[in-house]
């Protein structure tokens, strides 16, 4: 039971009882990072182009490393 002028409970990214982020609300997130912030967050998966995800992949790749896990796309 809770007192009506209590506070309420701390906030964590550890709450269990937290449902896991949808699509949509993903999509909202990156959305949201774009129009604020410049910033493009894409899946390499969702890239159609093959030219253009290599593309990707290689920036990703020469500014953080490559990635551990996932899919080696023709590796």
């Amino acid at each position: 039971m809770r007192l009506p002028d209590a506070p309420q409970p701390p906030r964590s990214c550890l709450d269990l009882a937290r449902s896991p982020t949808t699509t949509v609300d993903l999509d909202a997130m990156r959305a949201a990072a774009w129009h604020r912030h410049g910033v493009a967050a894409l899946a390499v998966e969702d890239i159609t182009d093959p030219w253009l995800r290599q593309a990707v992949i290689n920036e990703a790749s020469r500014r953080w490393g490559r990635r551990h896990g996932g899919d080696q796309h023709g590796r």
